[in-house]
């Protein structure tokens, strides 16, 4: 105890200096470096024993920062544990002596960051770079540290020269030192390939990342194996031709061919192309294979340095089918059947007459006197076989002879029983009568059975008078009064040509002298029925005038412009739109569309640069994905300014070099301004006939019609196109109906509403902005279809449509009715991404529509109009919907009949 008192007095009298003036011992040392996690020394050592209540404070006052634990001495000063950034700054050491506060000198803490684990390494380039003899090489690799003590190098292959260049820097908030290392070879060779490693290392270890580089002597392309060279599928199923395949470099020309001609993308052949670095996959989607599909299809691609092709062989299974029977003749009979493959022929007697016999219990197979040859035997397509048997008398009475493909059987009937010979006459006259009766008879019931099938004409557009709760009362157009002032004179039309034509009636393109003024000329489309037409058409066609009359003219619709009822049929005068329907105009400029507002997401297609790839039609999942390209000027020379300035001239019909301006609009180009231009036009329409109190039931691209200016005009078309050979119409109930286009409501309950109409806008904004493409793609209209739209699937993206436009076209397909926006609402949205520039030409195009025109260009004032007119809001409550619910009274949703009453229970 003596040995360690003696130590404890020597050390006292060496740690304290008394200085009556200072607390605290002088120091040169003010500024403490730590690394994070250790501990750090203030060295305030008091000069006297006496100092009491010894603590750290922060210079400025204040509480020290959360987490710092310290521990004070006399002797040692202040001690802080497991220091953090958060603790750097200024420190006071602070104690009592003699009752008196003293405080140490300032002290600058700074805590060195420590990184947590070894460097990340950041490549630029992909795991693997293929370049060509000659090419530059290019890598980089870059990483981070809390601190500037890292270290970054390339490892480059044995034998190579690379030259490295290395780059630092130091950013803020958080602080961290950013190391990047460029490594080039400006003239790749073959011996350059390799592995180069980039390596970074800091206190807590090394990491690496690695870059494998081929250099080839020229391009390649390598196809994969395939090991489904000859494939076979039933009619109607649908196949996949897989090619894999590697290349260098990128290849420019991707085509499938079918027997010599070159296939598009289409909804039959849908072509999709997937790649990752140098590898691609190419995908030929044949739907509903067609027994004429069997063949040869064959893949080509190059890339100007190579070209490979591989082909399929393709064998479409068909059901079998009798093509002819003969017998029995001098007792033998013969059976002819094709399918493929080459259908298998056996025979079976048995005792029932015309009944199967195969199907039969005591039926007996013949296996004997039978020759079966094989008559036509293509590459390609069914095989003909005929099969000849000798039959033998006795206690049968029916011989059958059943053709087998792949378990599927087709057969015919022999009667082999010994028959009774009639008279020679009376057998020929009796049956010459009865076969001249039942032929007359059925002539008669198929003719009755199409005049009961065939199609009425009718206006699409429905009007409704006043709701009642749940109780609507629609505008019956024939009771509608007819002005006759809209009267024009039948000998001042010139008839030119068809601008279309359909089941009931056609429209043509006619001359109008003295329309608006005495001494004017103008271009008018005239809609008229085939002389052939009923009672029935006649009235639907003035129904439709009517209706047109009371509307009133829009710029968006195709307005009235005068009529002919009296002596001669009905004439009905509308405005001429120079370039035909949407749908064909889209499809037309194709070719020749620029993508100005997607960014890097598109570029200017030229398709006739790009036959032998996918086409803008049907396109990914289904679609086919955009990539960038290098920016160009637009085609033929055309600029946005030509274009828009084109619109500014556009409608002046009274101009002479009218017919040059509409030839040279319409070789202008098509931009995604264009298609703005158009949603944002059928929107403007379609609000206005929805303040009309009409329901247009029909709206799709082919019912939407373009005029100069590029002015979308909303019409019914329905005179002009014979549904029944339209595939857009498909055949539900008794009715043929636009199902692709129609709501689920409309569809399976058949409701139509505003909100319907809607939908179908929506489904119109899929068509404009993949240019003209078929709604869903590659999907028949078949249960499933059904099922898919009850289950909420809906169509993705369209190959040019901005994200914004995508919204308002799901916000469209909401299942809910109610959840869609009003088409006012449409027009606010689609307003909002409009340029000036367009904004300024819709507004001059619609200042020329200030009145609406009556008859015969009177002008009537707009607010005396719709005084007669009372907007409607579909219901008597405030919390209900804005919009009404209309309900067929039967499924033929196309012969609803107008003027009556109807409930409707919404769920």
């Amino acid at each position: 105890m003596e040995y360690h008192w003696v130590l404890f007095s020597v050390w006292l009298q060496l740690t304290f200096q008394t200085d009556p003036d200072n607390a605290f011992r002088k120091t040169m040392v003010f500024s403490i470096l730590t690394r994070a996690g250790d501990s750090a020394s203030i060295p305030c050592l008091a000069t006297d024993p006496g100092v009491v209540n010894l603590s750290l404070e922060p210079c400025h006052g204040g509480a020290l920062p959360t987490g710092l634990h310290y521990v004070a001495s006399l002797e040692r000063g202040m001690v802080i544990f497991d220091t953090k950034k958060a603790f750097e700054g200024c420190y006071i050491c602070t104690g009592r002596l003699g009752g008196a506060h003293v405080k140490s000198h300032h002290y600058d803490l700074s805590v060195r960051p420590v990184p947590d684990a070894a460097p990340v390494i950041e490549m630029r380039e992909p795991k693997r770079v293929v370049l060509t003899r000659g090419q530059t090489l290019t890598l980089t690799c870059s990483t981070t540290n809390v601190n500037g003590d890292i270290k970054l190098k390339w490892a480059a292959p044995p034998g190579t020269q690379p030259a490295v260049e290395n780059a630092s820097r130091i950013l803020t908030e958080p602080i961290k030192h950013v190391r990047s290392a460029r490594l080039y070879i400006n003239s790749v060779r073959t011996r350059d390939s390799g592995r180069y490693r980039c390596e970074g290392q800091n206190e807590k270890g090394i990491n690496s990342e690695s870059v494998w580089l081929d250099v080839y002597d020229r391009g390649f392309i390598n196809l994969s194996p395939s090991d489904n060279g000859t494939v076979r599928v039933r009619a109607g199923e649908s196949l996949s031709l897989h090619v894999d395949m590697e290349a260098y470099p990128k290849p420019h020309t991707f085509t499938w061919s079918f027997s010599g001609q070159q296939l598009r993308n289409t909804s039959d052949h849908v072509i999709t192309t997937q790649n990752h670095q140098y590898r691609y996959n190419i995908v030929l989607r044949l739907v509903r294979l067609k027994m004429s599909e069997s063949g040869v299809y064959t893949f080509y691609a190059s890339n100007g340095d190579a070209t490979v092709n591989q082909s399929f062989s393709v064998y479409v299974i068909s059901k079998p089918e009798i093509v002819s029977h003969e017998g029995p003749v001098d007792g033998q009979v013969r059976c002819v059947a094709k399918g493929y493959p080459a259908p298998q022929i056996t025979w079976y007697y048995c005792e029932q007459p015309y009944m199967r016999c195969s199907h039969q219990m005591n039926a007996t197979q013949e296996e004997q006197d039978i020759v079966t040859v094989t008559l036509l035997s293509p590459s390609f397509g069914k095989t003909e076989v005929e099969s000849r048997l000798n039959i033998t008398t006795g206690r049968f009475h029916t011989l059958e002879c059943v053709a087998t493909v792949e378990g599927v059987q087709a057969y015919t009937l022999f009667s082999i029983s010994e028959r009774t010979v009639p008279h020679e006459l009376f057998t020929p006259l009796l049956i010459g009568f009865v076969s001249a009766a039942a032929l007359l008879c059925v002539i008669l019931i198929v003719l009755f059975y199409k005049y009961l099938q065939k199609p009425k004409y009718q206006i699409q557009w429905k009007v409704i008078e006043g709701i009642h709760g749940n109780n609507y009362v629609y505008i019956d157009p024939t009771q509608l009064p007819y002005d006759h002032q809209w009267e024009f004179p039948r000998d001042k039309l010139r008839f030119g040509k068809t601008l279309g034509s359909g089941a009931f009636g056609k429209v043509v393109e006619a001359t109008a002298y003295g329309m608006s003024k005495a001494d004017t000329v103008m271009t008018v489309a005239v809609k008229m029925l085939k002389p052939s037409a009923h009672a029935t058409e006649k009235e639907a066609l003035m129904s439709e005038l009517k209706v047109l009359s009371y509307l009133g003219n829009h710029m968006n619709i195709v307005n009235l412009l005068g009529a002919c009822t009296v002596g001669g049929p009905t004439l009905v005068i509308t405005e001429y739109c120079c370039f035909g329907d949407l749908l064909n105009f889209l499809r037309r400029k194709r070719e020749t569309f620029f993508c100005s507002k997607l960014g890097d997401d598109c570029y200017y297609r030229n398709v006739m640069l790009q036959r032998g790839t996918a086409t803008a039609g049907d396109s990914r999942n289904g679609y086919v994905d955009m990539r960038p390209s290098v920016t160009g000027v637009l085609p033929n020379g055309f600029s946005s300014e030509k274009r828009r300035s084109m619109r500014k001239a556009g409608g002046s019909s009274s101009e002479p070099d009218v017919v040059s301006e509409m030839l040279h609009e319409d070789g202008l180009s098509l931009d995604t301004e264009d298609l703005l231009s158009f949603s944002y036009q059928v929107a403007k329409g379609m609000d206005f006939l929805a303040s009309k109190n009409c329901i247009h039931r029909d709206l799709a691209a082919r019912n939407i019609l373009l005029t100069q200016g590029r002015v979308a005009k909303i019409c019914d078309f329905g005179l002009a196109r014979d549904i029944t050979t339209d595939s857009n119409y498909v055949v539900k109930g008794n009715a043929r109906l636009p199902v692709k286009w129609m709501s689920p409501e409309s569809i399976f309950e058949c409701v139509y509403t505003f909100e319907s109409d809607v939908w179908s806008y929506g489904i119109l904004l899929w068509e404009i902005f993949s240019l003209g493409s078929s709604p869903y793609p590659g999907i028949p209209v078949d249960s499933k279809f059904y099922k898919m739209i009850k289950e909420g699937y809906r169509m993705d993206a369209p190959e040019f449509a901005p994200s914004e436009m995508y919204e308002i076209m799901r916000s469209c397909w909401e299942a809910d009715p109610f959840k869609r926006p009003s088409f006012s609402k449409v027009v606010e949205r689609i307003e909002q991404q409009l340029s000036d520039t367009t904004k300024h030409i819709y507004l001059n195009f619609s200042s020329k529509f200030p009145v609406t025109m009556g008859p015969q260009g009177t002008s009537v004032d707009q607010g005396t109009q719709n005084a007669n007119v009372l907007h409607l809001n579909s219901v008597g409550s405030s919390n209900a919907s804005t919009q009404p619910l209309l309900a067929s009274a039967s499924d033929d949703v196309f012969l609803e009949e107008m003027g009556t009453r109807l409930r409707v229970h919404r769920v």
